[in-house]
């Protein structure tokens, strides 16, 4: 069978570049790369807008402490969002009406920066921390065999089927610092949510407490807020205007998380076929799909707004499975840019402990018009011989049903 892709040599050097979050598996990957493979580990993080500088500071300072030969921090936060969380919003994704998506989709970009790193360092290996359980390990396999077939991937976790346990006995083991108490929940912060994973999780019935969560109820007292959107796209909050959404993503989560907003628990297919749950924390990100949704149920017709939602739902499957590269996600992300051309208003939101509710939209496109009528209360663009009229054409079709059904039911 011919072959039509290129076979790239493949690299010959010690050097590995590590996807490295700081969390317990990637700190297992640089003791066992380093002590058991004795390879040259290059940790790279790759933010995308849930850490702080000190965080980030904090990160570097430990990977250097584990034994990594160098450390770099890869800012895709901006990129993240003009490429994938805008559309995101214009399709208004949640998986199974639930998941805002916070982790399936920055793994993509993620994994996209991180392979051109390695292939900047000339490394000849990639890894990542992902278990053989998850849909974490296709995202990357996947991103990583299509971008750079010549370097290979190496996952410890995976090949050696470690529980976070094992991981926190071996690390103790080599001199490293681990409480397992800590340990136990798999965390990951994103411009579009953080996720919370394990324990209570791995089971159908178990729920996360308050203390897994990365942000407690500090906000007790109700307050509205108005958030203005231009084509879409989250411009303003209570009146103060952004450059850039990010900025104004991050204002809105600083106000929200406090009310315990956001929290729910996705329960999905994964890639590999079996079931799987896993907690989240998503005030802004999920304000903002709800708020947008309500706006354009003010300002598309229904036809818009019927097969937004069909092609939205297929790049939520694609996304959350890692098909970024796959050329239909541009057609789509084109259809739906499209129809953003007219979703510019102001939508009020009620925040409150552990909930929140979209009021109501200003905008100048809002076909909620009382020029024609006023839903269930006054005609003004047709009289009531009109509706008579059309109730019958309407039902000519249902009538030649019944009237069939009951002729062969005699």
């Amino acid at each position: 069978m011919l072959n039509l892709i290129p076979i790239l040599p493949k690299l010959m050097n010690n050097k590995v570049v590590l996807a490295y979050s700081g969390g317990l598996d990637t700190s297992y990957c640089v003791k066992y790369l380093t002590i058991e493979k004795n390879l040259e580990v290059h940790s790279a993080i790759v933010n995308t807008g849930g850490f702080t500088e000190k965080e980030l500071k904090t990160i570097e300072d430990k990977a250097y402490l584990l034994g990594v030969k160098s450390h770099q921090t890869l800012d895709e936060t901006k990129d993240y969002y003009d490429k994938c969380i805008k559309y995101l919003i214009y399709g208004n994704i949640l998986k199974n009406n639930t998941y805002p998506l916070s982790v399936s989709a920055e793994r993509v970009f993620q994994a996209m920066a991180i392979v051109k790193y390695a292939r900047e360092m000339g490394a000849a290996y990639i890894a990542h921390g992902s278990t053989g359980a998850g849909n974490d390990q296709v995202r990357f396999d996947l991103i990583f065999s299509l971008l750079a077939p010549e370097i290979e991937i190496i996952t410890p976790i995976r090949d050696l089927k470690l529980t976070r346990e094992e991981e926190v006995s071996y690390l103790v083991s080599k001199g490293v610092e681990m409480e397992w108490a800590k340990a136990q929940y798999s965390i990951n912060q994103g411009l579009w949510g953080t996720s919370v994973g394990g324990k209570e999780t791995l089971n159908s019935w178990d729920y996360l407490p308050e203390s897994a969560y990365p942000t407690q109820l500090q906000s007790k007292d109700e307050t509205i807020v108005q958030l203005e959107f231009e084509k879409g796209e989250l411009t303003g909050i209570d009146g103060k205007k952004y450059k850039h959404p990010v900025p104004a993503i991050q204002a809105l989560n600083e106000l929200a998380a406090p009310y315990a907003i956001g929290r729910d628990i996705h329960v999905g297919d994964t890639i590999i076929g079996i079931k799987g749950r896993v907690g989240f924390e998503a005030a802004a990100p999920l304000i903002i799909i709800k708020s947008h949704h309500l706006l354009e149920k003010h300002v598309l017709t229904k036809w818009q707004l019927y097969w937004k939602e069909q092609l939205a739902n297929w790049y939520g499957m694609l996304m959350h499975e890692g098909q970024y590269l796959e050329p239909v996600m541009r057609n789509i992300e084109t259809f739906l840019t499209d129809t953003q051309e007219n979703v510019t208003g102001t939508v009020q939101v009620s925040l409150a402990p552990y909930r929140f509710m979209p009021l109501g939209i200003k905008s100048p496109y809002d076909l909620m018009s009382a020029k024609f009528g006023t839903y269930g209360e006054v005609n003004k663009a047709w009289s009531g011989d009109d509706v008579k009229g059309f109730t019958t054409i309407l039902a000519n079709s249902g009538k030649l049903v019944q009237f069939i059904q009951n002729q062969n039911k005699k």
